[in-house]
């Protein structure tokens, strides 16, 4: 059983969210507890449900509720760990009822692309980093930043995609369309 220390953060919607304390010991983690990020997230998700409909602004509260679960290689459940297109998977399948497929390039395959310059709050982010195309995802919040499960020995967190390290192995951004039916393995 893993425990964390859990910092009250934000409310949407009526509905308490809790996020974890940053993450201090990993120099790359980007915490979402400074700068204001949340309350910029929360303008957005407002702003967002406001364009696209409550699915969106759902989708990104579902998410940030995961924040702090930790990584772990082929997880699929916020009790044992996740991976990224196990986080990225869960989250569509409990905050839209959306079945994404397993693996994050065939999450990749199965949505429609978008220039990055369209991007919204509830699309998907993907990565070059394990040398092979679409082999990382994650969900982009707004601002430049986007929640993911990173790698091993970490847990789920939000970074900005402007970093150097995203920047250069950014691999493209795709959309979920409503009421499209995903392939599945």
């Amino acid at each position: 059983m893993h425990r964390y220390t859990w910092v009250p953060v934000l409310v949407l919607a009526g509905q308490a969210m809790a996020f974890p304390a940053p993450d201090t010991a990993d120099p790359t983690s980007t915490s979402a507890h400074g700068n204001g990020l949340m309350a910029r997230i929360h303008d957005q998700v407002l702003d967002t449900r406001d364009a696209v409909g409550g699915a969106a602004s759902s989708l990104v509260i579902s998410a940030m509720g995961f924040l702090g679960v930790p990584y772990r290689f082929g997880g699929d459940s916020h009790e044992t760990g996740l991976d990224c297109s196990g986080f990225v998977r869960l989250v569509f399948e409990q905050s839209v009822g959306k079945v994404l497929p397993r693996r994050a390039v065939e999450q990749a395959a199965a949505t429609q692309p978008i220039e990055r310059q369209e991007l919204r709050p509830g699309d998907l982010v993907f990565f070059n980093t394990m040398r092979r195309a679409f082999s990382h995802v994650g969900i982009y919040v707004g601002e430049g930043r986007f929640i993911h499960a990173p790698r091993a020995g970490a847990q789920v967190r939000v970074e900005d995609m402007r970093t150097s390290y995203w920047k250069t192995r950014f691999n493209g951004a795709r959309r979920v369309l409503p009421g499209e039916t995903m392939p599945s393995r």
